[in-house]
């Protein structure tokens, strides 16, 4: 069994976190956009400072990073390849937006319009993401 390359885990995960950042900022700023702003309006939230966007940019980098840990791990008992990357890709997803996701819904701080429109958009993002970083990472020399 080859050891976990971390040089790698990290730059595949960072090229996982561009692709969740991007989608992240599509889905939140375009096609939710509206939807957004009016929950946090309703939650009496002022708009989002740049301190804010920032820390998200930095948790879609750390989740790409852990996105692959999780693949470089699994590979070990799934074997690499992209069956392998989908099935992080949805574990990190079900673990991540669906229970966040949901939750939201049931509280009643997103519409279930609209949280059906992101988890769906969420479990192609983490798919992809799965996939670019699983694609991008290889093991370490034995």
């Amino acid at each position: 069994m080859s050891r976990i390359n971390v040089a790698r885990v990290l730059l595949a995960g960072l090229a996982a976190g561009v692709v969740i950042n991007v989608s992240e900022s599509v889905l939140n700023m375009s096609v939710l956009g509206p939807d957004v702003m009016a929950m946090s309006q309703k939650l009496g939230l002022p708009p989002m400072a740049m301190n804010v966007v920032g820390g998200f940019l930095v948790l879609g980098f750390v989740l790409g990073i852990v996105m692959v840990w999780l693949y470089a791990v699994a590979r070990a008992r799934l074997g690499p390849g992209s069956n392998t990357a989908t099935r992080i890709g949805v574990a990190v997803w079900f673990l991540t937006y669906a229970f966040h996701g949901i939750g939201a819904a049931n509280m009643g701080m997103m519409s279930w319009r609209s949280t059906g429109i992101a988890l769906v958009w969420q479990l192609a993002e983490s798919i992809i993401a799965a996939n670019v970083g699983g694609f991008l990472y290889k093991e370490a020399a034995s």
